[in-house]
């Protein structure tokens, strides 16, 4: 019975550390560290293949203290440049919180448009459509896992949603926004759902130094949260050492931080650590977290 109690406590604040949102658990509220500076893909589908190649991108987080029922989440993205302006990715996110787990598969469809004839200034916008699948274990359940209602629960229908993106480069600026869960957003039956992403915004601007210190990319975003405050995020990302190392950090008005060190092998391979601080109002409940992602790019040129 404790262990049962425990699972659905953790479940219930799961639902307010990573905020499952109307469709979309790759959910603003709580972003995967990689989002900022490495896979924006991430989070907004107009960057589905920016770049020439196949990009293979994977990410894991879970809490650094090992607690029953804590969430864990994992992200897997793969785009590529199909042509010269059309790029095409695959988005796979799961959670788990306590009993339940959510997983989303959507597949993106972007158009990059150059404004200028050497093609460094473009206009991306992109178009993810995705279901998402809730389950209850049942195994974990230490009760009747015969209760109608349990069963119920894993009968419900897939939902369905779509997200939009669109951004702005041109080598060194980068302005960027999406709306995730669009069908959601509009439906009536969702206006009272709280702690959901409503939409994302961000600015960020790389300076090139030099081999030791290659480049610095301040970068501020901005985050809708419906029914709580919204969430400001304001770091930078530092390159080092000809592009082999970097290490970035970002504080968020959440009253929470996070920071990460990566290494890059000749921009085919890469490997990012990154550690979060729990927000403010979860603290006495919920640990901080940490994240390690990887990066493989074939078929680049390089």
């Amino acid at each position: 019975m404790k262990r049962y109690i425990w699972s659905v406590v953790f479940c219930l604040l799961a639902q307010q550390s990573i905020a499952q949102s109307f469709g979309n658990t790759s959910s603003q509220v709580a972003p995967m560290g990689t989002q900022y500076f490495h896979n924006q893909y991430l989070g907004n589908p107009s960057f589905a293949g920016v770049d020439t190649g196949l990009h293979l991108n994977g990410a894991y987080r879970r809490q650094w203290n090992d607690v029953p029922g804590a969430p864990i989440a994992m992200a897997f993205t793969a785009d590529y440049l199909v042509g010269k302006r059309v790029g095409t990715g695959l988005n796979i996110f799961r959670d788990e919180a306590g009993l339940i787990t959510r997983t989303r598969v959507s597949l993106t469809y972007a158009y990059h448009l150059p404004l200028n004839n050497s093609g460094r200034q473009q206009l991306h916008f992109g178009l993810s459509a995705g279901l998402r699948n809730d389950r209850l274990d049942l195994s974990k359940v230490n009760g009747n896992a015969g209760d109608p209602s349990l069963g119920a629960f894993n009968r419900r229908d897939n939902y369905f949603d779509i997200d939009y993106g669109m951004a702005y480069t041109d080598g060194h600026l980068t302005l960027q926004a999406a709306l995730p869960n669009v069908i959601g957003y509009f439906k009536s039956e969702n206006k009272d759902v709280a702690n959901s992403d409503t939409w994302f915004a961000a600015a960020g601007y790389k300076i090139g130094l030099g081999d030791h210190t290659t480049s610095i990319e301040p970068k501020v975003c901005f985050r809708g949260v419906r029914g709580f405050d919204n969430v400001f995020d304001l770091g930078a990302n530092f390159v080092l050492l000809n592009n082999w190392v970097n290490v970035f950090g970002m504080y968020h008005t959440s009253q929470n931080f996070t920071v990460g060190a990566g290494f890059n092998y000749r921009t085919r391979f890469g490997l990012q650590l990154i550690y979060t601080s729990q927000t403010a109002g979860l603290k006495n409940y919920l640990g901080d977290s940490f994240t390690l992602g990887l990066t493989v790019n074939l078929f680049n040129g390089e």
